[in-house]
């Protein structure tokens, strides 16, 4: 069991930019404009050669990535609403066209334009995206608010532990 507490900060694509990165056709990045490295927080040189998923938010439903590789492995153009995983572990809304790259009338790449998700779109898509997974039967995201005294414990139980609060909290569930 994962449980995670620091997912709380958003970073807004400004509306005039746009996210471009390439993969190769196992999902590997190959490319990525500087503004994808600086909405993510990886560098270019972090990003290149790294599996697209390291941006895969737990918020995201698994059934919208299995339609988006099934969409794009038919070699069609797949379009819909990400919420990505920073490597500060925030996270950024995009909205995503991913689409194959031909050479020769041969697949070599995938490439993906994303852009700025309006603040309601974002909204609206995260309680979609929540009764997804829960009807998949999946993790749940939960927000929940302890005392400070319970908290200030756990966290000194942690660090006693020389471990974080995450797992002290999954040893407890256990």
């Amino acid at each position: 069991m994962d449980i995670t507490f620091d997912m709380f900060i958003e970073t807004e694509i400004p509306k005039d930019e746009v996210i471009i990165s390439r993969t190769d056709l196992k999902g590997i990045i190959t490319y990525a404009n500087d503004t994808f490295a600086e909405i993510s927080g990886y560098s270019p040189e972090e990003l290149i050669g790294r599996p697209h998923n390291i941006l895969r938010h737990p918020d995201m439903p698994k059934s919208v990535y299995k339609d988006l590789w099934d969409t794009i492995k038919a070699e069609k153009s797949w379009s819909g609403y990400v919420k990505n995983l920073r490597k500060d572990r925030g996270y950024y809304w995009v909205f995503a066209e991913v689409s194959g790259v031909y050479k020769d009338g041969k697949l070599v790449e995938y490439k993906s334009i994303r852009s700025w998700v309006p603040k309601e779109k974002r909204i609206e898509m995260q309680k979609i995206y929540d009764e997804m997974r829960r009807k998949e039967k999946d993790n749940v995201r939960a927000v929940c608010y302890i005392p400070v005294d319970l908290y200030d414990s756990l966290t000194q139980k942690a660090k006693e532990k020389e471990i974080t609060v995450e797992k002290l909290l999954q040893e407890l569930v256990k």
